[in-house]
């Protein structure tokens, strides 16, 4: 092109989500549209203006995600986190006046810019669909606070996003449009206290017969036509077309979740409204770290930060999975991960962990394996980064059991003092190789398994050692742990549970031979419980 032209074929970014709405916080990520003509695709903006941007100064974090449902450039820019999509519109050229909200603009675009394009459509459809947007906007700057203090907004862990919560809001806001925003706070418990789930959140009737009109076809959220619809627990549907779910991340437990962290909400505007409590008791902080007496502990590893960073966006992908299978298991009424996670660094990697607490029903006396659905975790987490080509022999995944009692192991000194736990001393959790000729201190497995000084003291307070097979060691022995009162409202006399997560992360190898392994080849068969 010829210098003239480079000046007329222009290209925009547009903001969009929290920014765009006017109700970002300090700290916040901006989330971001690159909009180009025809004549540049989706490939450049991964590979020649990625590689623009690694030579930015200002720019730091980078990393591309091209094979994500919305493919997406994550990067700091001079201190700002940025989440940047990409969008090619069939026009020969992009003004700074071009307005997004027009259904022509979608013809003869790829499903990817269309997904991406949705993100700035949403936004300008619910500010245009708000009575009083004043009135929106400091209700929304509340209920994302209230979200965040309850820990209950994150999209990538099956709870609500951003936008999620703005609709929410905005149905509200249509619901009672001449209503002050500390009114609209409470009516929003209200109404989702009462809410019949999965009936669907709408804005507004959807687009489709004047999106048919201009020839339009891209697949929308609808039950009665597409069977995986019907099956979403949330479904909060966007206004702009075409309408999709913007749940369906959510589980059942973190719908429970949700549920109930409403009717709280509802109880205390409600008293507040009454003259009974003030505003800072609607904001007060989870418990989510004294309300269960078990959890799972997710830890991924890497060697270096690059590598870290790239390992802790697949794993937290995935998390969301792991609830969902443990959801599956009979006895198990709730599996609640804090979306809270937690970083740290030493001389041998960079780690980082997430928590799922575990509520366990009323039950007689019972064995809780839960070595299937953590293998399933695993194994899917190694197959996707070979698959997309960003595993690294340095990166590793742990999956843990422990006790409430064990959490001061795993937590930082300073958020286990700040969820108000009670201090006691613990042993240092041990990392071991278990051999029949593993020497384990003079407390050796017996036939069954069971360590023999420790297989009568279930509640002893030394937590059990963690055990880890190597490529040239092998175990057909169990090591198990029972322990009592598990769950909610369970008595000292209910029968003991017993949990084994038999060892399901032997050391991966992501090729054999120049090819990918199978998951027989790295899942070892053996039995060994890592409790």
């Amino acid at each position: 092109m010829d210098e003239h032209m480079i000046e007329q074929v222009g290209g925009q970014i547009y903001t969009f989500g929290s920014y765009r709405l006017g109700v970002n916080q300090k700290g916040a990520d901006i989330d971001t549209l690159c909009v180009a003509p025809r004549h540049i695709d989706r490939n450049e903006f991964f590979t020649t203006f990625y590689e623009k941007l690694k030579k930015l100064s200002e720019v730091k974090e980078l990393r591309a995600v091209p094979d994500a449902y919305v493919p997406v450039i994550k990067m700091t820019f001079d201190g700002i986190e940025l989440d940047m999509l990409f969008a090619r519109l069939a026009l020969q050229a992009i003004t700074k006046e071009q307005d997004l909200c027009e259904l022509s603009l979608l013809k003869n675009l790829d499903e990817k810019s269309v997904r991406s394009l949705n993100g700035c459509r949403v936004t300008d459809e619910i500010i245009k669909l708000v009575p009083q947007q004043e009135s929106f906007r400091l209700a929304l700057r509340a209920i994302k606070l209230w979200a965040k203090k309850k820990g209950i907004y994150s999209n990538v862990l099956g709870f609500l996003g951003g936008v999620s919560w703005a609709m929410l809001v905005a149905r509200v806001c249509q619901l009672y449009p001449n209503a002050a925003a500390a009114t609209i706070v409470n009516k929003f418990f209200l109404v989702y206290d009462q809410w019949k789930w999965p009936q669907p959140v709408l804005l507004k009737h959807p687009d489709s017969d004047e999106a048919a009109k201009q020839g339009l076809s891209f697949p929308e959220w609808d039950p009665r036509v597409n069977h995986k619809d019907r099956f979403h627990l949330m479904p909060i549907i966007t206004p702009a077309y075409p309408q999709q779910n913007s749940t369906f991340n959510v589980t059942n437990s973190t719908r429970n979740i949700m549920t109930m962290e409403f009717k709280r909400g509802l109880e205390v505007t409600n008293a507040i409204f009454a003259g009974k409590d003030d505003w800072e008791s609607l904001f007060k902080p989870s418990d989510f770290f004294t309300r269960y007496k078990h959890y799972i502990v997710v830890i991924a590893k890497a060697a270096t930060a690059d590598h870290q960073l790239e390992w802790n966006g697949l794993v937290e992908s995935k998390i969301r999975f792991l609830v969902a299978n443990l959801e599956s298991i009979d006895h198990i009424i709730l599996a609640h991960v804090s979306t809270e996670s937690f970083c740290s660094k030493s001389e041998d990697d960079e780690q980082t962990k997430w928590f799922i607490g575990l509520e366990f029903g009323r039950t007689d006396n019972v064995n809780i394996n839960l070595t299937d659905q953590i293998r399933h975790f695993t194994s899917d987490v190694y197959h996707k980064a070979v698959n997309i080509q960003l595993y690294k022999d340095d990166m590793v995944l742990d999956v843990l059991h422990v006790r409430k009692k064990e959490l001061k192991n795993y937590l930082p000194q300073d958020v286990y003092n700040r969820v108000g736990l009670k201090k006691k001393s613990f042993v240092k959790r041990n990392s071991l190789s278990m051999s029949p000729n593993n020497d384990t201190g003079g407390n050796s497995p017996d036939v069954n398994g069971h360590n023999e000084t420790n297989k009568n003291s279930s509640d002893s307070s030394v937590p059990p050692k963690r055990a880890r097979l190597s490529d040239s060691q092998s175990s057909d022995n169990s090591h198990i742990v029972d322990f009592k009162n598990s769950g909610s409202g369970r008595s000292a006399n209910d029968s003991p549970i017993t949990v084994r997560i038999n060892n399901h992360n032997s050391f991966f190898r992501a090729k054999k031979n120049g090819s990918v392994v199978t998951e027989s080849e790295y899942l070892p068969q053996q039995t060994l419980t890592i409790l």
